[in-house]
């Protein structure tokens, strides 16, 4: 290939992408790439991207074209883009939409292809057609109302996302209004206004209908639902991860909108109204009773106007096979992260709907809505004698040896030590690791087991500065609002999750009064599976522009910072 410029990136006829991360062009091309391709590595020096299908697709559903997508490669790689992954790249972008679901006023709902040898292919399929009904003319054919979602998944498999036309029922119409003169929960002043991009997020979602909007954590995910729900005024189900989110959603709704207290709902183990808006825990949807979902009829409860699922990369099993039936509600799904750790991201694009709107988490942090971040992994240095239990363990043990080791204990209050009088979060996967820290700290630990009552009273605590450091296990991983904290320290994950470094750095990520930066701390333990699991973990935040700075921990011992 002849050098035509001097750009940041390879492109590579095999659909990968390498960028050359210290190139002075590096973030430009980083940015133009995002939408269409997702980081697969991310060593030092030259990060790994790949450009799937469904990356691609999800950028055609939120307005992006193949001309962009060319354009950008074309612009940033430094020798001649491979002629073949051009075509490809346009070919399969023009596979989105030439099947539409179509509502008929004659034949109800009906699937119209803009390619008929695409229709005639779909229709021959053994999955489909059962799907189908009888066919109207050469490019229209009835499908069967109950099998819109499903009918999305198949043909989102063999690789013709239908572009769902079909329409929304209103639902049951009830009055919600945003309030600008509402006091934020924690907030002296009352006055407030939509930012940009979350009435840009609201609106793009309202123009499709059905989709997700992507923001970093801190970014205000909760008040771009509040804004669709201003648009849709209508009785609204909202599912979040846990009980402690589900109230502060509560919270959110009676201070920045027209909605009373008595209008709101709680679905969790420990209640079980349904009101107009309605806000019900993924837990509470998704445990059986004699082998059924019985909680699951909640969808059937009310005549709902939009479902929105928060953290919705989280989305459990169940409710994705009940989501197949709500095709014709309003959907919205909200999140940091479109990776899940189980692969079924292409279900999340057929059954919720493709991203609609998705900013960049350094653009929001130019902007200074939220804090800019400073990423360090601390690599520790095991003892001999955890080094030979590492070495002898059983593989389904080595993970749990390397990840909390007592070595980390000392690391954790060097970093205390370098950051005294900060709002510190000490984050882990392992209980008895938890529960050491939590005395060796002499600081209080939220698990599992913890009740929601007390979480939400050390919660507070924590918020007022009555508590400076909190030991918290996942559960603290998603929804939760703790703008105060400026320090994370991370001992243990899940094993290599993404999704789980996404919402752990999101903890800190609310702006500092002080305009202060945040600091994420990831204590790994050295030449061990510890170390290979953060690597992965970091791929997601390589892709949104932050750097991890690797430093050894025993250069911990230095001056404090202030």
């Amino acid at each position: 290939m002849d050098r035509v410029t001097d750009g940041p990136l390879i492109v590579q006829s095999d659909k990968t992408l390498l960028l050359e991360v210290d190139h002075e062009k590096a973030g430009e091309a980083r940015a133009a790439i995002a939408p269409f391709a997702e980081l697969e590595r991310a060593p030092e020096h030259v990060h790994t991207y790949r450009v799937t299908p469904l990356a691609l697709w999800n950028a055609r559903a939120a307005g992006h074209d193949a001309e962009q997508v060319v354009d950008a490669l074309v612009s940033f790689s430094r020798y001649a883009v491979p002629q073949p992954l051009l075509m490809d790249i346009v070919d399969t972008m023009g596979r989105y939409g030439r099947l539409q679901l179509v509502k008929s006023p004659v034949h109800g709902l009906t699937l119209v292809s803009l390619d008929r040898a695409v229709l005639e292919e779909v229709m021959r399929h053994k999955k489909i057609a059962p799907m189908l009904g009888a066919r109207i003319d050469d490019d229209t054919v009835v499908v069967h109302p109950s099998e819109r979602g499903r009918l999305k998944q198949m043909l989102l498999k063999v690789g013709w996302p239908a572009d769902d036309l079909a329409g929304y029922v209103d639902g049951e119409a009830h009055p919600i209004d945003l309030d600008y003169d509402g006091v934020a929960p924690g907030s002296a002043e009352g006055g407030w206004h939509l930012r940009d991009y979350q009435e840009m997020a609201a609106d793009t979602f309202w123009a499709g209908g059905s989709g997700v909007v992507v923001l970093p954590c801190g970014a205000g995910k909760t008040m771009v639902g509040a804004a669709a729900m201003a648009k849709a005024r209508a009785t609204t189900l909202i599912l979040v991860t846990n009980t402690v989110a589900g109230r502060q959603w509560k919270r959110e709704l009676i201070a920045r909108t027209s909605l009373t207290e008595d209008e709101i709902g709680e679905y969790s183990g420990e209640r079980k109204e349904i009101r107009p808006v309605t806000i019900a825990t993924y837990q509470v949807m998704t445990r059986k009773s004699k082998g059924e979902y019985k909680n699951l009829d909640l969808f059937d409860s009310r005549d709902w106007g939009l479902i929105i699922y928060d953290e919705v990369h989280l989305l459990p099993a169940p409710v994705f096979r009940m989501t197949a039936d709500l095709q014709s509600r309003r959907r919205l799904g909200l999140t940091a992260t479109l990776v899940r750790e189980d692969g079924r991201e292409g279900d999340v694009f057929s059954l919720i709907g493709p991203k609609r709107y998705d900013a960049p988490w350094k653009d929001i942090e130019a902007q200074g809505w939220i804090a800019p971040a400073d990423c360090v992994e601390v690599r520790v240095t095991l003892t001999d004698e955890e080094r030979l239990q590492y070495a002898v363990a059983e593989p389904e043990e080595k993970y749990k040896l390397c990840s909390t080791a007592h070595t980390k204990v000392n690391v954790v209050k060097s970093i205390l030590a370098r950051h005294q009088g900060s709002q510190t979060l000490i984050i882990g996967a392992y209980i008895d690791q938890l529960e050491e820290l939590g005395r060796e700290l002499d600081a209080p630990v939220i698990q599992g087991s913890t009740r929601n009552r007390e979480r939400e009273v050390l919660f507070d605590k924590f918020r007022s500065g009555e508590i400076s450091t909190l030991v918290v296990s996942k559960v603290a991983n998603f929804s939760i609002d703790l703008p105060e904290a400026s320090v994370a320290v991370q001992v243990s994950g899940t094993f290599g999750s993404r999704q789980e470094e996404a919402q752990r750095l999101g903890r800190l990520l609310r702006p500092k009064k002080d305009g202060g930066q945040a600091h994420f701390y990831s204590v790994v333990s050295r030449d061990t599976l510890d170390a290979d699991y953060a690597a992965h973990r970091q791929r997601f935040l390589a892709e949104q522009g932050y750097a991890y700075r690797i430093t050894d921990a025993d250069d911990l011992l230095g001056p404090a910072i202030g």
